[in-house]
């Protein structure tokens, strides 16, 4: 993961570049970065492999598979989003967008295509053997582009590059050990596998930090935010249609709907309420609100997830109580909140009683799931007033504000 300002001095890119550039760190306070149509290509395509993994997570979960469908669930999410964020922050330190660059991004997308088409075995079998395949490839084609940095770099900077490049390598050296291993052991070698892809951006910066561009990181984050709600959206609403056109039992759907786009658009709103970009500021805010956005992406996705759970539910086709079912969308619901409050809201929050109000949103929520069949509909109701009340409490906030920036009349 990159963090501060090289010590090579960084340039900007010319408006057309050549084939080939040298790679060199982007500047940091670079007008006008925004995403670019590679990067955001490149997002479209791992939701693919998100919106798999929930689709496959809200089958076990409707057959009451809790433990291998959660399990399932983190190690896919995991090696998506890792893959995903390393990309965003060595692109945000060092997109030339040169030819090289490009191929190697597209195979990238082409690694995450055989991840999401490996899902599937890794639910129903615990068959890891393609989804680590498309894991490897992606990380590989990470290292030829930390490799391609080194060569442009000179000094401390090559190292931290050079550095990279050798943790990945020995990372996906011990992914490939993982398929070898007996059934048994991997669930104990995979947590640990994490933890040193975890690390190898610890290690590597130990002497320097590599650049990376504020404004871009809180579009790119945001952007991913936004597909993955999508996907939440469009899993819904394929789940209904679908429920519709078996059951026709639109009665009993119709407060699932109404309460699952209560919570989409809420969270949505909340999660775009005040900018963020000003509050990356130092390399331990950006460590923590990179890899803070796990949970985040994560329980956005299994928001969708538990609402296709909720709609079958609805009709009767889940194997799991009401209560269950619901709770498959409480429950992300309230980690999405209590996530975005912890990354986002409390930085701009002023007063105990403002920041209280999103911890204690996500506790009524949880209180939903004890409604059964009508808790989804009261979780959007409170996510709706959640939304309503900070917009008070921000309105009534900038009145102040501007009333104390007012100047002092004088006095005759």
């Amino acid at each position: 993961m990159a963090s501060d300002p090289a010590a090579a001095a960084p340039r900007r890119h010319p408006v057309d570049p050549p084939p080939v550039r040298r790679m060199v760190p982007r500047d940091r306070h670079e007008p006008h970065r925004v995403s670019t149509p590679l990067e955001l290509f490149f997002d479209l395509c791992f939701v693919v492999a998100v919106g798999q993994a929930g689709r496959e997570l809200a089958r076990s979960l409707a057959a009451g598979h809790y433990g291998a469908g959660g399990l399932g669930y983190a190690v896919a999410f995991f090696a998506i989003w890792w893959a995903w964020m390393n990309f965003t922050w060595f692109a945000s330190a060092y997109d030339v967008d040169d030819v090289p660059y490009r191929l190697t991004t597209l195979v990238q997308i082409a690694g995450v295509l055989v991840l999401a088409a490996g899902v599937p075995r890794l639910f129903a079998t615990q068959d890891m053997t393609l989804s680590i395949a498309g894991y490897v490839v992606m990380r590989l084609a990470m290292v030829t582009q930390w490799l391609r940095a080194a060569a442009g770099e000179q000094g401390a900077a090559r190292k931290v590059a050079l550095g990279y490049a050798a943790g990945i390598t020995l990372c996906q050296v011990g992914w490939v050990v993982v398929l070898v291993l007996p059934h048994g052991v991997r669930p104990y070698a995979i947590p640990v596998g994490a933890l040193c892809e975890l690390a190898v951006p610890v290690v590597a910066e130990l002497r320097m930090r590599t650049s990376w561009h504020p404004h871009h990181i809180a579009e790119r984050y945001g952007l991913f935010t936004l597909i993955v709600l999508g996907e939440t959206v469009a899993a819904a609403t394929v789940a209904v249609q679908s429920a519709v056109d078996e059951h026709e039992e639109l009665g009993r759907l119709m407060p699932v709907a109404a309460g699952g786009l209560l919570i989409c658009f809420s969270a949505w709103w909340i999660y775009f309420a005040r900018p963020v970009h000003q509050h990356l500021r130092t390399n331990r805010q950006a460590l923590v609100w990179g890899y803070g956005h796990y949970l985040v992406f994560g329980s956005a996705a299994a928001i969708g997830t538990g609402l296709e759970v909720a709609v079958e539910s609805a009709v009767h086709q889940a194997e799991i109580s009401e209560a269950a079912a619901t709770a498959t969308v409480t429950v992300p619901t309230a980690v999405y909140l209590v996530t975005v409050w912890f990354l986002h809201s409390r930085h701009t929050k002023r007063g105990v009683a403002a920041q209280g109000m999103a911890p204690a949103g996500a506790v009524l929520v949880l209180a939903c799931t004890a409604l059964g069949s009508s808790g989804v509909l009261a979780a959007g109701l409170v996510c709706a007033l959640l939304v309503a009340v900070g917009v008070l409490v921000h309105g009534r906030e900038s009145r102040e504000a501007a009333r104390q920036a007012e100047p002092a009349r004088p006095e005759f």
